[in-house]
């Protein structure tokens, strides 16, 4: 198999840890279900070469699962009708191969050898695929990008008179208003093709009823109404921050552009994921950094109906090329083509201060007044043990965390020890997405 013996050139695998396989598992229920199954009883052919895990194990019915990983991509497929991705067999198998209980094979099952090989050549296919990377005619995309702006000046306008009304109400009257008032609204700027918008509408009328504060709703009402001036004013604007300005707006940018444009190749280390599952789109982030210390972000969204894709396993490193969007950095970006597996991640390298973070937060944020969040590696900093929920760095420096952050997991992990976090920075508080300890990169 021609992309497992170019993997097998560039790193060996080795049986994957525990924790790695819990950071790969969907949820804890699957995890616990997965150890059930992780003892040699219900499974036969299973094994195990450089780059695919195999096995059969056997369920409630007469015809054993088949079951497939590829440990390089990480991938995962089996027969169980489980929409979960990896399902509990295919961290059964994981766990039972970390335990020693999965043994080389002189050749590959033949259920995974396909499986593999179909996934090869659907990896090609994309990548040969000409329409991918057609140039769009030119008229064409003017006449459509046209009507789409003078829909979202409609809508623009409408929305500020919108905001002024909302202002001369008061934060006590927003609160007041029933879920569907806020739908009312988000679906009128669906109308108006400003989907990214209207998305947050949304959003704000379900946390308002679960306790949004006065400080944050104001900060939210803020920012519409900056990014309603922003779209009126944004022929003045530099072109990456109408670039910035339109993706927060909602207007997508097609996949034939981006990987047309420009494009970065290097080696790089997952430092954190995030899938925020709370709204009516689904959205998984995962942020890639570089060697030099930047950041790229691989954003996917899932809409009703449909499931995001199996996360990349934190702390690996991939050689890839990845397009990137028009912007300012951290830029987002997409693989252009499969990234190959290059090694484990021991470290993140150089973290800064929490008064370092801050001055990075704002100065990105000069450049990118309409994003919400940026990332950070802080260096040296503790889990603070008292009431106060934050971490703290070596001059005493606090950064607080979000109100879901899980504080006793951190401090199980780390012990209270001083220790590089990587997270992003939102609203002034730090989502904790993975720690750097002495066994390397940890999800959390």
């Amino acid at each position: 198999m021609e992309r497992a013996q170019t993997a097998v050139a560039t790193v060996a695998v080795t049986p994957w840890t525990d924790q790695r396989i819990v950071d790969a598992a969907p949820d804890a229920s699957s995890v616990a279900a997965g150890r059930k199954l992780a003892a040699p009883g219900p499974w036969s052919e299973t094994g195990v070469n450089d780059s695919l895990l195999w096995g059969r194990c056997q369920g409630s019915g007469s015809t054993p699962y088949q079951v497939s990983v590829d440990l390089l991509a990480p991938a995962y497929r089996c027969s169980c009708p489980s929409r979960k991705f990896p399902c509990k067999h295919a961290i059964a198998l994981l766990l039972l191969w970390s335990a020693g209980g999965v043994g080389e094979a002189g050749g590959t099952a033949e259920f995974a050898q396909t499986w593999a090989e179909q996934r090869d050549k659907r990896a090609r296919s994309r990548a040969a695929s000409p329409e991918d990377r057609a140039p769009a005619d030119p008229e064409a995309q003017a006449r459509r990008q046209a009507e789409r702006a003078a829909k979202m000046d409609a809508g623009i306008e409408e929305f500020t008179l919108w905001l002024g009304d909302l202002a001369r109400a008061g934060l006590a009257d927003a609160r007041g208003r029933e879920r569907a008032w806020w739908d009312g609204v988000a679906a009128r700027l669906v109308d108006a093709q400003l989907p990214a918008l209207a998305e947050q509408v949304r959003d704000a009328g379900g946390a308002i009823r679960a306790g949004l504060g006065d400080r944050d709703l104001l900060q939210l009402i803020g920012r519409w109404w900056m990014l309603a001036q922003g779209w009126s004013r944004r022929q003045t604007l530099p072109a990456d921050e109408q670039a910035e300005l339109r993706t927060a707006l909602g207007w997508p940018i097609p996949t034939a552009e981006v990987l047309a444009g420009e494009s970065r190749t290097g080696v790089w280390s997952v430092a954190g994921v995030h899938r925020d599952l709370g709204g009516r789109l689904q959205q998984q982030r995962t942020w890639l950094r570089d060697d030099d210390g930047e950041h790229v972000l691989l954003l996917e969204i899932s809409g009703p109906g449909s499931a995001l894709g199996t996360p990349q396993l934190v702390g690996s490193r991939l050689r890839a090329t990845v397009g990137l969007y028009p912007g300012s950095s951290p830029r987002r970006a997409l693989f252009d083509g499969s990234p190959e597996p290059a090694g484990v991640a021991r470290d993140l390298g150089a973290g800064m201060d929490v008064a370092s973070a801050h001055a990075a937060a704002a100065e990105q944020l000069a450049t990118a007044p309409w994003r919400v969040r940026f990332p950070v590696l802080l260096g040296g900093v503790t889990v603070a043990a008292g009431e106060e929920t934050a971490v703290v760095d070596a001059h005493g420096h606090a950064l607080p965390l979000v109100p879901e952050a899980d504080r006793t997991t951190m401090l199980a992990i780390t012990g209270g020890a001083p220790c590089d976090v990587f997270g992003e920075v939102e609203d002034g508080r730090l989502r904790v997405l993975s720690l750097v300890t002495d066994d390397g990169v940890v999800a959390l």
